[in-house]
């Protein structure tokens, strides 16, 4: 069990363990972990209350490097029992970590049906379109005609968006930020954090052994101003390196214009996380490259009731009308059960 410990107290320090990180040289998630580690002890929240609950995949190791609490559990399964940990310890900030292939594949209707109940779980996706630790096979977000061992011939599979996906699984919370952008990430997390409800994370993270550079053309210095979009709240989408590139609607279609950055068009899209209405977001969660940039950011925060707090309400409001139950005297008293409520 993990000693007690002052939430104002804590450093990064706190939240390294003395397992040794195994994965390999160059891997976009020693940033990630990184990453994370400097985050949690600006959340304001005890130590023993965190836990990380991953499925299978170089991206679920991730618990053993941290000094938290976790599960690492089955194939696909971690929003599952994310779900189940959090229903019935609502106290504790529950984050779930998977990959492309464990959670878009085997995962894909766990996920889907924690977002939509809107469980309060923070899950990071990280997301390198290859299947890394089965060596290198191609999985559900690998572009179409990628050549891997499973595709020699290349994937005649559409690849699937992990944003829209959250959008209609009606996440309230949905970004995507990546691995070679600390500050990005930082802020995303810090974020996640903070918010109640269900969370969704993109992170695109770069397999240098299976499916390097696949992010190139917005991790490279020469280029990345042009190839990709920080959303700011509030602010217009603008881009490019001389700031002098938007993005604005022409009827339901977005389009990419360019202008004087001396004089800003009023027409450009203005960012705004907080729309009741997913329509918004999902405009940007369409964007993709060659035709627009690839944004990075923020895309939906709102709020909602969550699930573990409905589920719990119930359960209050049934042991204020009817008692607290007797499970012997249940068990002992017939072969069925017919269940009613007041």
């Amino acid at each position: 069990m993990l000693p007690a410990s002052d939430s104002a107290t804590l450093t990064r320090k706190d939240f390294i363990s003395d397992q040794d990180v195994r994965w390999c040289p160059g891997c976009g998630d020693y940033a990630i972990l990184a990453t994370m580690q400097n985050v949690l002890p600006k959340l304001g929240i005890p130590r023993h209350n965190f836990v990380f609950v991953s499925g299978i995949g170089c991206s679920s190791r991730f618990p053993y490097y941290l000094e938290t609490y976790g599960f690492h559990t089955i194939h696909g399964r971690a929003p599952a029992i994310a779900t189940g940990l959090k229903t019935y310890r609502p106290e504790l900030s529950v984050w779930v970590v998977t990959g492309d292939g464990d959670g878009l594949s085997i995962g894909g209707n766990h996920l889907i049906h924690a977002l939509r109940r809107n469980v309060d779980l923070k899950i990071l996706l990280f997301n390198n379109r290859i299947y890394g630790l089965t060596k290198g096979q191609y999985s559900p977000t690998s572009e179409f005609g990628k050549k891997t061992k499973s595709s020699p011939y290349g994937s005649i599979d559409y690849p699937l968006n992990p944003m829209s996906l959250a959008l209609a699984s009606e996440a309230t919370f949905v970004a995507r930020t990546h691995d070679t952008d600390p500050k990005h990430m930082t802020e995303v997390f810090q974020a996640v954090g903070e918010h109640r409800g269900s969370a969704f994370v993109e992170i695109y993270q770069n397999c240098v052994i299976f499916n390097d550079n696949a992010f190139d053309s917005i991790d490279d210095r020469s280029s990345r101003d042009d190839m990709s979009l920080k959303l700011s709240e509030g602010q217009p989408l603008i881009f490019g390196k001389d700031r002098n590139k938007g993005i604005r609607l022409r009827g339901l279609q977005p389009e990419v214009v360019e202008f004087d950055p001396k004089k800003t068009p009023d027409d450009l899209m203005i960012h705004d996380p907080h729309a009741s209405s997913p329509t918004y977001a999902e405009f940007l969660a369409r964007m993709d490259l060659p035709r627009f940039p690839v944004p990075m950011g923020i895309f939906r925060a709102v709020q909602r009731p969550t699930y573990d707090e409905l589920v719990n309400e119930q359960v209050q409001t049934a042991i204020h009308n009817q008692g607290p139950g007797d499970l012997e005297k249940l068990w002992e008293s017939g072969d069925t059960w017919e269940v009613t409520a007041p």
